[in-house]
C-alpha cells in the first residue's frame, strides 16, 4: 500500500514539479512518506517547488510537542526531503483567534490551489481530515470536536486520558472536494468494516464523512489485503 501510494505522489509531482500536495498524518501514511524519503534520496525525487497542506491539527498542542502533527510531519518527512520550509503550511492548533486562522488557512488554499492532489486517510468511524459524522458538515477550515471513539484511538499517543486533546482544527470537505485528485488509504484489520461500508453503501451521508467522495470525479484508493478483508 505505501509503496503504491509512494509511486502516486512522486509521478504526480515529475508531472508537475511545483503541485500542489494535500497531507495526512496518522499511522496509515507513514510507510508512504519513508517511501517518499527513500526516492527522494535514491532516485532524486525533487521537492523544492512543492506546496503542502496539511489537513488538520490538535488543539492546545504545541508545534513542538512530539504529538503535534507539526511535529510528526518533521520528523516523518519534511526534515529528510529537499523541501521549501515556505512552502509548508500546517494548521496551528495554538492561535487564539482561530476562526480568523481557519479563514486565512482556506485563503492560502485557494491562492495556491486548487490542491493537485490530496492525500486521504480514513477512520475507524469513515471521518477524512477530522470531519467527523454529525448532522451537518462544514465547509470551510474550522475548528471541530473529536468524537470519543477517534480520542480513543489517539488516546495511545498520549500519556494520560486527560490530555487527550478534545478539539482539532481541520480542513472542511470544500477543500478536499476541490482537489484535483484524491488518494485515500487504508490499512489493518481494524479498517475492514469501515472500508466495507464506505464502498459498498452508495449514499452519501454526513453520519459517513468519506462517502462524499462518491461524488468526487477523481478519487483513488489503496488498501493492503488487511483492510481489504
Amino acid at each position: 500500500m505505501s509503496k503504491e501510494a509512494a509511486g502516486i505522489v512522486a509521478d504526480a509531482i515529475r508531472a508537475k514539479p511545483n503541485l500542489v500536495l494535500g497531507l495526512a498524518t496518522g499511522s496509515t501514511p507513514l510507510g508512504m512518506y519513508k517511501e517518499l524519503i527513500r526516492i527522494h534520496k535514491e532516485e532524486g525525487l525533487d521537492f523544492s517547488q512543492v506546496v503542502t497542506f496539511n489537513l488538520d491539527e490538535f488543539c492546545g498542542v504545541s508545534p513542538n510537542d512530539k504529538q503535534s502533527y507539526h511535529y510528526y510531519m518533521y520528523e516523518n518527512l519534511f526534515s529528510h526531503i529537499n523541501i521549501n520550509p515556505q512552502n509548508i503550511h500546517i494548521p496551528d492548533g495554538n492561535v487564539e483567534e482561530a476562526e480568523e486562522f481557519c479563514r486565512i488557512y482556506d485563503k492560502m488554499i485557494e491562492e495556491h490551489g486548487p490542491i493537485d492532489l490530496q492525500v486521504l486517510g480514513i477512520g475507524r468511524n469513515g471521518h477524512i481530515g477530522f470531519n467527523e459524522p454529525a448532522d451537518k458538515l462544514a465547509v470551510d477550515t474550522h475548528v471541530t470536536p473529536l468524537a470519543e471513539e477517534t480520542r480513543r484511538v489517539i488516546s495511545n499517543f498520549f500519556d494520560k486520558w486527560e490530555n487527550v486533546p478534545k478539539k482539532a482544527i481541520t480542513m472542511g470537505l470544500g477543500a478536499i472536494m476541490k482537489a484535483k485528485k484524491i488518494l485515500l488509504l487504508a490499512n489493518g484489520k481494524k479498517k475492514v468494516d469501515i472500508m466495507r461500508k464506505f464502498i459498498k453503501d452508495r449514499h452519501v451521508t454526513t453520519k459517513l464523512p468519506a462517502s462524499f467522495l462518491h461524488l468526487h470525479p477523481n478519487v483513488t484508493v489503496v488498501m493492503d489485503k488487511e483492510a481489504a478483508g
